[in-house]
């Protein structure tokens, strides 16, 4: 078929090809395609009549690989499967590596079984990286707990392509038996283990990569992203709906370590593919910023690709898979159409290829399990008047611990409406009726007194997806939360004392069956309320206050079992009476 003897399935004439190798830009190629596998890209001249059941005249816009997302949590969307594909694929997104590690908390093996139907055959390439951490810490009150044992079922599977984020570096470093026998099954069945290590440096860092740790995707500062590098690991730029790197990142690239970099965007939401786009619009960013079109699309192809081991994906070369995306222009990063596996799936505005949805277990359906919330489960003591808080930095996951003085009652409860611009901020367990609330206390997310008796409330909480609800009153907390757990799981928010707004989420409490404009418009009224209440700059109500409950990213969070210091790996009482650290 490449040398004309026998008629290839597509032919695609005056397309000018992104080479991923060379990076540059290939003026005027035809492309033979058969078998959903390219045979042959050649300059035109050399193909004037190709033998082809269809040929399209690209008209000299540019074609590129399918962009592919190096790290997703898809119910992180709000979306399932299907609906996430239908979504991304418009964007030019054909391949992801999502690891259900949200699902897997909730309903473990089931969960991931799930992910796996819902996203068998969709035109969008759905590969799974096996959750790792299950529950994230020791210290979690999660929906399941996954043991190397328990993993080695589904490790084999086709479609699952590494072991996920290995978040517990501590444990790692530790030597924790069951952590490392994850990662040696990883290693066995020729997969890689994607990596989590925020901070972490020098011999500690080369400990984590020589257990074959291959990236890491929560580090922004160009030292420890060198390290990276020169550790022999990849770097993943991320930009999600609360975690933006890539301006601060991009400088750290350049043409000699270009090859190492991806770009992922680990937690995004249905609104923000819908008004932004996904992958596409983190390569037109890179472009604005500076970076060459054609090393950016390298980023976004072959470079995660290669980095998982992923042969005959993410270029537009002989052998390679035909997931092609033909762009207008290398600046906007606008898709006209798409094919995945040599089919056209995405054609100005019409999206095909998809087959109808699978059906959500029923027990994934009825996942929340509250214990009965008594009126007085969320005092706070804090009998000496000094408290630890959660700091939040704006745009960031990462929190300060800071010491402060805070106005109690006359029993010595934090009286929250007294304390400008502090919320009180609650993790109630879920999956068991265990009747845990761990208490904390917010700086930085909403301005002071304007939350008015109310709360916002989530059944989204990273990584072992409790409720966590965070407000001014402990009624109006205390109603949000109810709202969340009757409508087996989902997003709340109350003001003066009544809920104003909500959105279901009845798949394991964190996927709609709906939509994704359907969610996107339900996001946006819970959005702008949230911020007609005062929520502050630099903060993404929703999706940052469900990193709150993350005891795996630092300094200071909170669980069901209180307050954890990531730094120091242990949980710390909210007063602060011994704690010699001067109060700001």
């Amino acid at each position: 078929m490449a040398l004309g003897r026998e008629a290839c399935d597509l032919a695609l004439i005056h397309a000018n090809v992104v080479d991923v190798f060379g990076r540059t830009v290939l003026q005027d190629r035809t492309v033979l395609v058969a078998g959903g596998q390219i045979l042959a890209v050649v300059p035109s001249a050399q193909c004037p009549k190709p033998n082809a059941k269809e040929i399209f005249d690209c008209q000299h816009r540019y074609l590129t690989p399918g962009l592919t997302d190096a790290h997703v949590h898809i119910e992180s969307t709000l979306l399932t499967p299907e609906n996430f594909a239908r979504a991304v694929l418009p964007c030019g997104t054909t391949c992801v590596i999502a690891d259900p590690h949200e699902i897997a908390n909730v309903a473990g093996i089931s969960g991931i079984q799930y992910m796996l139907d819902a996203s068998e055959n969709l035109p969008v390439h759905i590969l799974l990286a096996m959750p790792s951490c299950v529950p994230c810490t020791p210290f979690e009150d999660a929906g399941a707990s996954l043991d190397a044992d328990a993993i080695a079922s589904l490790m084999g599977h086709e479609r699952i392509c590494a072991l996920g984020e290995v978040m517990n570096y501590p444990g790692l470093l530790a030597g924790d038996d069951d952590l490392l026998a994850k990662v040696e099954k990883a290693e066995a069945l020729g997969k890689v283990a994607d990596g989590h290590c925020p901070s972490l440096s020098g011999l500690e860092l080369h400990a984590y990569a020589g257990c074959g740790i291959r990236a890491d995707h929560e580090t922004t500062e160009p030292d420890l992203i060198r390290e990276r590098i020169e550790a022999g690991m990849y770097v993943f730029i991320r930009e999600g709906s609360a975690a933006q790197g890539l301006e601060q990142m991009l400088p750290a690239v350049n043409s000699n370590n270009a090859g190492r970099f991806c770009f992922c965007t680990d937690d995004l939401h249905a609104e923000d593919i819908l008004s932004s786009g996904h992958i596409n619009s983190i390569l037109a960013k890179a472009v604005k910023l500076g970076l060459p079109a054609a090393t950016a699309v390298a980023m976004a192809t072959l470079n995660p690709a290669q980095c998982f081991g992923l042969a005959h994906r993410g270029a537009v070369a002989p052998g390679y898979k035909a997931d092609l995306v033909l762009m207008e222009d290398l600046v906007d990063f606008k898709p006209c159409m798409v094919w995945s596996d040599g089919a056209c799936v995405v054609n100005g505005s019409t999206i095909s290829g998809f087959r109808k949805p699978v059906a959500v277990p029923e027990e994934i359906l009825h996942s929340m399990h509250v214990a009965e919330l008594a009126p007085d489960c969320l005092k706070l003591p804090v009998p000496s008047g000094r408290a630890r808080v959660i700091k939040i930095n704006p745009f960031s996951l990462v929190t300060d611990s800071i010491v402060m003085d805070v106005i109690t009652d006359e029993e010595g409860n934090l009286a929250t409406r007294k304390n400008k611009d502090l919320c009180k901020i609650a993790v109630i367990e879920r999956h068991k009726g265990l009747n845990r609330i761990g208490l904390g206390i917010l700086k930085g997310y909403f301005y002071s007194g304007l939350l008015l008796g109310g709360a916002v409330a989530t059944s989204i909480s990273h990584d072992s997806h409790n409720i966590v609800v965070a407000g001014r009153t402990d009624e109006g907390m205390l109603l949000a939360a109810r709202t969340v757990a009757e409508m087996g799981g989902g997003l709340c928010m109350v003001r003066d004392g009544k809920v104003v707004s909500s959105l279901s989420l009845p798949v394991a409490g964190l996927m709609s069956q709906e939509g994704a404009e359907s969610v996107a418009k339900g996001l946006k009224v819970l959005e702008t309320i949230a911020r007609q209440c005062g929520c502050c700059e630099g903060v993404t109500p929703l999706t940052t206050l469900a990193f709150m409950a993350l005891c795996v990213i630092p300094s200071l969070k909170v669980n069901t079992r209180g307050l954890f210091d990531v730094n120091a790996f242990k949980f710390v009482p909210v007063d602060a009476g011994d704690d010699n650290t001067d109060c700001i």
